[in-house]
């Protein structure tokens, strides 16, 4: 009987920086990605992919290993905010029509 393969899990982290100076951005790592943005930006995206890696590295885990949850907390012991449900509009917002006057 033929073996099955596990299949082995993956992760990655994707930084889109979406303002811009007029230069191209592109920095990866093992477990990240990071596109655009200025060099403000670009740093800043970098070095919070660098900061969570240690992070994960201090609890002996890979980015895969981790839960969404621990993800977040890890996220915003380096600066990150997880964007609040209430910016979110919900599906009735989405559903309503705009009042207004006509």
């Amino acid at each position: 009987m033929a073996e099955k393969h596990k299949k082995k899990k993956m992760a990655i982290m994707l930084g889109l920086g979406l303002d811009s100076d007029g230069h191209k951005r592109l920095t990866t790592g093992p477990n990240f990605a990071l596109l655009g943005g200025s060099q403000d930006t670009h740093e800043a995206m970098t070095e919070k992919a660098i900061k969570i890696n240690e992070k994960l590295a201090a609890r002996g885990k890979k980015l895969e290993d981790v839960s969404r949850e621990e993800f977040d907390d890890i996220a915003h012991a380096v600066g990150l905010q997880r964007r609040q449900e209430k910016d979110k509009p919900n599906e009735k917002e989405k559903d309503e029509p705009e009042s207004g006057s006509s």
